[in-house]
This record gives C-alpha cells, structure tokens and sequence, in this order.
C-alpha cells in the first residue's frame, strides 16, 4: 500500500481555519517517519483511527510520553493550558512576564475596593467557562442578573432594555426599527460565518438595514470598537457579536441574564493559581521571555534576561507580533502570516464613585466627541457590597497599538475622561470621584478583517516542538473568557487524541517497546 507524503502542519492548521475541531481521519496518511516511529497495526482494527497506525498501551503511554512543557503566558488561555496539560499527565511550568497571573481577566487594587481591571460577564450560554469555574468549585458563587441597556443619542439618554423601549427609541423612525431587528434576527439565525468572512461589515449592515439605520447606529458602535479600521472588518465579527447575545436567550429563560463570580476575577485567579500548584504546575512571574530557540539535543530553549531553560515542548499564548519577534527560527512565510495579523488595543479608565450614574449596564454612545467608546456600570450588575458600597465605571477606549493615547500620563487621561463623563452626566462631581486608575493594552483583540480566517498564522510551526495559539486563533467568535478557555481545551483534546497531529509531533519516535503488541 501506497502512503501519501503530508504536511501535517498545514493540513491541521487547514482544519482549524474551516473551524474544524473534531477527528482527522483518512487524511492523516502516515508518512515514512512516522511509519518507523509509531508501528502498525493490520487493517480493520480501531476502524476510527487511520488504516495500520498502531495504537500504544494507555496507561504505558502516559509514562512514556510524560513531557515538560512551557506554557508561555499567564492569562486565562495559558492557565487553563497548563491545567490541562498536567491533567494529561505532563509536567508543566508556566511563565508569565508580569507579577500575577490572569492576564487581561487580572485584578487590581482601586481605592478602598479590589475588583477587575476590565470589565467581564459570563452569559448563561457561556458553557466552557462555567465548566472551569465548576473544577474551581465556584459554581455556587456565581450570580445571575437581568441587566438594563442605554444609549447616548443626540445628547440624551435612552433606555433600550426591552421590545417596548426600542419601539419608543427616539432616533429611529419605524421602518428603520424594523428592519433594525429584521437584521439582529435574521444575522442570529446564519449558520455559515465563512461566507460574511469575505463581505465588508458596512456593505452587509447598509444592505440589511438601511443606509439611514447604519449611519445612526451601526457605524457609531462599529467605530466605538474597531475606530476606522471598521471600513476592512468581515460582517462576520458583527454576526458573531450577536450570536453570542442570542445564545443566551436559547438557555430558556429568553433574555440575557449576565453573571458575576462573587469576589470577581480575584477569587477565580485565587482558586485557578491553587488548583494548578496542587496539579504539580510550577508558576514563574516576573519572567519575560527573550527567545525560543532549539537546543543541541532537539528540545526547545528559552532565554530569559539572565538565564536559559530548556523543555521538550512550548506553547507560546503571546500576541502574534511578539511571536514573530522571539522566535527566530519560524519561516519566512511563518513570520509573515504572524505579522500580518492586525491588532486593536485598549486604554481603559477605572472609576471608583460614591453614586451611581444609571440603572444601565452598558451605555452605548453614538454621538461624536466622546473620548471613550461606551460607560460601563459595573455595579448595575454586581452588589455594592462587593465594592463597600461604592459604585464602579470603567471608561474604555479601543485603539490601534501605536495610537498616541498609550504615551499619555494616567492624569491626562484621567482628566480627558472624566470631563467626557461630566458632559455626559452633569450632575457629576469631581467630588463623587473616590479614585481612577488606568490600564493601558496594546494587544486585545486581532482584528476580523476580510478573509481572516485564510490568513491565520499556524499553531503548529515548523520548529519541532513549538506552538502557537492565542486569541487570533477565534475565527468564528468574539474574544472573551468563554472563547480562549474553548481554544486551550481544543488544543488539550488534540493532544489526546493519537490521531490528531499534535499527538503525532508529541510522542513522536517512541521507542518500540512501549507500543503494544499487534
């Protein structure tokens, strides 16, 4: 029988793009190599594995293929990777450039209160990050909360909470109300995203909803989010905007109900850093990688500013432009494809108030001049009492990385913020304002440009050993804790699965003993 030669990078990484998770079959052809090192079977038997591919002995292949790993990146993506990982068996250390772990779900001191440093909402749909918070016991922590939506339109406030405010919705006459939510509807019901991945998000809302509907209302929130990168954005970065609401209407309940962890993301860090340091993780802070190379023996090196390390494998969660930069040894193609992935960053102000400003959770803002995109209410969704009774706003502005607003100092941001919200809220006083502290992030969120999904750099490089896999990896998805727990689960499973290509690069060249017999 004839084997056909296969790039197995590219072929799962092929796969992942079509948004293809699930068992490689037929198509994995074991190539001469792999033939050596893994044995065979005779045909007919594991009828869900490719033909003659040997399997190994579970509880052998646990030992056997027991690995260090280096999980680069501490946030929720690298956390739940090492967790995983050392669930499988393997010895795990995870590193991250910061003090803590957590990463953008991190928390912080504010004032007299401790709570997150970016705003975060679990939905009911929410499936696999609910699990994690499961393992953690924090399930019974969890609250749940009907919250209210406004918008900031022509100098005023208006509440869209429900069927019977947006029929009252001022700035929009009937007709344009209508087909307004003929596109929420119609856009939660498509099942193909890879077909609004090559149409521009402005033509397919003008077409849907009118020219007049997306002047007033879509292009203000598509600027609020993507600023003027808006006019290269896939409609399907909106579609999955609004499948993510709609799917937490189909829970049963029919409306969206936000939930909040008791103790917010201090407490889940809290209990995520003590479940990984009883599965055997070590966690390194403060330790900023310099490079990935690979060693002498094969394994991978990685320097640090004063010493080296070496692991049998890597996965490296960093943004994609700091992935090109430190790992010298990818392609040309490789670095290309990493470096032409887009990013949009943040700068987001925490203010700590004796009031609140509104029963609204969030207040989108459609009129120009605002130095923030949107005013979100932490505290029409969690109890005061988690603050000490005093009321939480974050300011977010969503920027390109090398946008000037980085280079600013935290006091002129903060006075530029807080006479936005004054204008915006006149009744406000500097005098309510109990403390602000400002978080600045240059690389948030990979931007959907067209045919995004066509272009997505490889999580399984060409360097022995190293991958890669960070938030540019959504493609059919907005970014959000639920989203990268999925993409490090995904990961997880294909290691397990000896069929998967990742198992293949992992237990590559085992010795011939520990296959079992056929």
């Amino acid at each position: 029988m004839r084997f056909r030669k296969r790039n197995r990078c590219q072929l799962f990484n092929k796969r992942w793009r079509s948004g293809d998770r699930g068992l490689v079959n037929d198509e994995l052809v074991p190539t001469l190599e792999e033939r050596k090192c893994i044995g065979f079977q005779k045909p007919g038997r594991h009828k869900c594995l490719p033909p003659r591919i040997k399997i190994m002995n579970p509880s052998i292949q646990t030992s056997q293929t027991s690995q260090h790993w280096a999980v680069v990146g501490g946030g929720i993506l690298g956390m739940t990777l090492a967790l995983r990982l050392s669930q499988q068996g393997h010895r795990v250390t995870l590193l991250e450039s910061r003090a803590n772990t957590g990463g953008l779900a991190d928390a912080w001191r504010i004032g007299d209160a401790t709570w997150d440093r970016h705003y975060h909402v679990t939905l009911m749909s929410d499936t696999h990050a609910r699990d994690i918070l499961g393992e953690l016991g924090l399930d019974d922590q969890m609250q749940w909360v009907e919250t209210k939506t406004g918008f900031y339109t022509d100098g005023q406030l208006h509440s869209m909470s429900n069927t019977l405010e947006f029929l009252r919705f001022p700035p929009l006459r009937m007709i344009d109300k209508l087909r307004l939510g003929g596109t929420i509807a119609w856009a939660a019901r498509v099942k193909n995203w890879k077909k609004l991945e090559n149409i521009a998000v402005g033509d397919w809302l003008t077409r849907l909803s009118g020219q007049r509907t997306f002047e007033k209302m879509w292009l203000p929130l598509l600027r609020c989010k993507l600023g003027e990168c808006w006019r290269e954005t896939s409609a399907a970065f909106i579609w999955a905007t609004i499948a993510r609401m709609y799917a937490a209407r189909r829970t049963g309940l029919k409306k969206e109900m936000f939930g909040y962890c008791r103790g917010g993301y201090a407490q889940v860090l809290d209990r995520f850093n003590g479940k990984l340091q009883d599965a055997g993780v070590e966690i390194c802070c403060n330790a900023a990688v310099k490079s990935i190379r690979t060693a002498i023996d094969g394994r991978m090196t990685i320097q640090f500013a004063e010493h080296d390390r070496v692991f049998d494998q890597v996965v490296s969660t960093l943004p994609t432009p700091v992935m090109s930069r430190i790992c010298p040894e990818l392609t040309p193609e490789e670095k290309s494809l990493f470096d032409g992935v887009r990013y949009h960053g943040i700068v987001c102000a925490s203010v700590l108030l004796k009031n609140s400003l509104s029963p609204y959770y969030v207040t989108n803002i459609t009129d120009d001049g605002y130095p923030f995109t949107a005013v979100i209410e932490m505290t029409a969704l969690i109890d005061k009492a988690e603050l000490n009774g005093s009321a939480l706003v974050y300011l977010p502005r969503y920027v390109a990385p090398h946008d000037e607003l980085f280079d600013n100092s935290d006091a002129e941001i903060e006075h530029e913020f807080l006479c936005g919200l004054q204008r915006m809220h006149p009744k406000l006083s500097l005098a309510d304002v109990k403390a602000v502290r400002i978080s600045r992030v240059r690389h948030v969120f990979a931007l959907p440009t067209l045919g995004y999904s066509e272009r997505l750099p490889p999580i399984v490089t060409s360097v022995p050993g190293l991958y890669a896999l960070n938030s540019s990896h959504i493609v059919n998805g907005t970014l959000n804790v639920n989203e990268t727990i999925k993409l490090a689960n995904d990961f997880a499973a294909g290691l397990r699965d000896l069929t998967h290509p990742f198992a293949h690069r992992v237990a590559r060249c085992q010795p011939a003993e520990t296959l079992c017999p056929v």
